[in-house]
C-alpha cells in the first residue's frame, strides 16, 4: 500500500504563509487527479486545490490567487503553497491521490493521515 504524507502545517499569523508537503512512501509511475482537502472542526471535509496529470489546477474559490497546488514528479511530492492566510483557513489539511500506480501497484482514493494549519488572527 502507498502512503500519503503531510508536513508542513503549524501557527501562523494572519497574512502570514505557509507550504504543505505530502510525500509518497513509494515511486508513483503516474496518476489521475491529486488533491488537497480540508476540514476545520464541526464542518465537512472540503476540496481546496487539485491538479490533474496533464497540470491542470482547480481552486475553491475561497482561496484562489492564494493557494498554489503543484507537484515534484521526480521526488513524488504534492506541494500547497499558501499565502495571505487567513483565520477561515484553520483546519487540519489532507492530500488525496484520486489514483495512483507504481512498482507497489495501483490504488484508488489514498489519503494522507492529516496536518494541521491554525491561523491566530
Amino acid at each position: 500500500q502507498v502512503q500519503l504524507v503531510e508536513s508542513g502545517g503549524g501557527l501562523v499569523q494572519s497574512g502570514g504563509s505557509l507550504r504543505l508537503s505530502c510525500a509518497a512512501s513509494a515511486r508513483i509511475w503516474s496518476f489521475s487527479v491529486m488533491n488537497w482537502y480540508r476540514q476545520a472542526p464541526g464542518k465537512q471535509r472540503d476540496m481546496v486545490a487539485s491538479i490533474t496529470k496533464d497540470g491542470t489546477t482547480n481552486y475553491a474559490d475561497s482561496v484562489r490567487g492564494r493557494f498554489t497546488i503543484s507537484i515534484d514528479n521526480a521526488k513524488d511530492t504534492l506541494f500547497l503553497q499558501m499565502n495571505n492566510l487567513k483565520p477561515e483557513d484553520a483546519a487540519v489539511y489532507y492530500c488525496n491521490a484520486e489514483a495512483i500506480a507504481g512498482p507497489k501497484g495501483a490504488y484508488r482514493d489514498v489519503w494522507g493521515q492529516g496536518t494541521l494549519v491554525t491561523v491566530s488572527s
